[in-house]
């Protein structure tokens, strides 16, 4: 199993309900505004290609999604967060 966790911030209340809607189909809620999505390498690979051609174009620069894909040690960012280049690090 790979795991991801997505952290929002999403200003629209319409987008916000809509993509915590999507979320929660495949992952926990961890906190408010923050989803654990642990499923098969090709499921994940579906989560982000929906986000990313779904509701990429739906985030503005008010909103802040992070997804933190845990096995790559990578991190994906929309809206503003495209800004927020940085390291990642991840203790075990």
């Amino acid at each position: 199993m790979i795991m991801l966790v997505v952290s929002y911030d999403i200003s629209n209340d319409k987008v916000r309900t809509k993509f915590n809607k999507f979320l929660k189909m495949y992952g926990r809620r961890l906190q408010f505004s923050v989803y654990e999505i642990e499923n098969s390498e090709r499921i994940l690979k579906n989560v982000i290609l929906e986000i990313t051609n779904h509701f990429e174009d739906l985030f503005t620069e008010a909103d802040s999604v992070l997804i933190f894909d845990l096995q790559n040690n990578k991190v994906m960012r929309y809206g503003y967060a495209v800004h927020e280049e940085g390291d990642l690090i991840i203790f075990e």
